[in-house]
């Protein structure tokens, strides 16, 4: 069995308490977030078409608002906290968003110490409409949180997750800490995971996985 780990952490719902990118979707586009939120989270739209389509649907004087909304976001307790831990047995952290990469640093103040790297879309607003992409970008995601696992062949995966941007990682690591609707997506799946409400949990489950190997017995083959 490899030694090495990588971890990778959502951040809307996950990191932060509240769904955040959806809470801003909605406001800056009700209508099509109305529309179209329930058919991603429904599996019917693919969520590179749903999370396009609304996006660009927002004009750019909006930007500077969106950021200013997320930078006030609750994060979730404990997360400076497995940050340390994380950082003391130098395993990678990374959060992967299915959001935008400029609303993670808005809401962490930057990069905090502890994260490796943080990946999600890119935004250019110089037009009337804001564009997106992404350098991990699938078929059916404009971020494609698989394709940055494929970056760390051989290494034991933890997904950290809470919705639909989740489900495809989720299926694909060798363990997941999950939470709400993820959670709901893997039960009717018989995915195992172990659930949490905060990062005090997070750091429980990770330090018993990387320090008590009796634990990878509930690892998936």
């Amino acid at each position: 069995m490899s030694d090495k780990w990588v971890v990778l952490c959502d951040f809307d719902g996950t990191i932060t308490f509240d769904e955040t990118f959806v809470e801003i979707l909605t406001r800056f586009a009700p209508d099509l977030s109305s529309e179209l939120i329930p058919r991603m989270y429904n599996l019917s739209l693919t969520l590179k078409e749903g999370v396009r389509t609304i996006m660009e649907s927002i004009e750019s004087i909006h930007y500077s608002e969106m950021l200013e909304m997320i930078s006030r976001a609750p994060i979730r307790k404990g997360f400076n906290e497995m940050l340390g831990m994380m950082s003391s047995c130098q395993i990678p952290f990374l959060i992967v968003t299915g959001g935008v990469s400029e609303f993670v640093r808005a809401a962490l103040k930057e990069k905090p110490e502890g994260v490796l790297s943080i990946y999600g879309m890119t935004v250019d607003y110089s037009g009337p409409y804001l564009k997106v992409d992404s350098p991990l970008q699938s078929d059916s995601e404009l971020v494609s949180k698989v394709r940055l696992l494929d970056q760390f062949p051989g290494a034991r995966s933890v997904c950290i997750g809470d919705s639909v941007t989740d489900l495809q990682l989720a299926l694909r690591c060798d363990f997941v800490i999950s939470r709400g609707r993820l959670s709901s997506y893997l039960l009717e799946r018989n995915v195992p995971f172990f659930p949490f409400e905060d990062f005090f949990d997070v750091s429980r489950i990770l330090e018993n996985l990387i320090c008590k190997p009796q634990w990878r017995s509930l690892e998936r083959s």
